[in-house]
């Protein structure tokens, strides 16, 4: 299942799920170069970062943003 980090709160990472749930996740179960907003999934035990699930995700929020400035 892949989650997209919402944010950190202390020691916790908390995810949101695809169906827009919220889990979550020891950052101690995070490789340690993910941030708040990206995408990641579990591979072995560690949750990993999805890089083109992430920057695709961006380009389409940035393409909703620049939309929405539009009108």
């Amino acid at each position: 299942m892949d989650l997209t980090v919402d944010r950190f709160e202390g020691d916790i990472a908390v995810c949101e799920t695809e169906d827009g749930g919220h889990i979550e996740i020891p950052r101690e179960k995070l490789s340690e170069d993910i941030r708040e907003g990206e995408m990641i999934t579990e591979c072995g035990g560690v949750y990993v970062l999805l890089k083109s699930k992430t920057q695709a995700r961006r380009k389409r929020l940035s393409a909703v943003l620049k939309e929405l400035m539009k009108e």
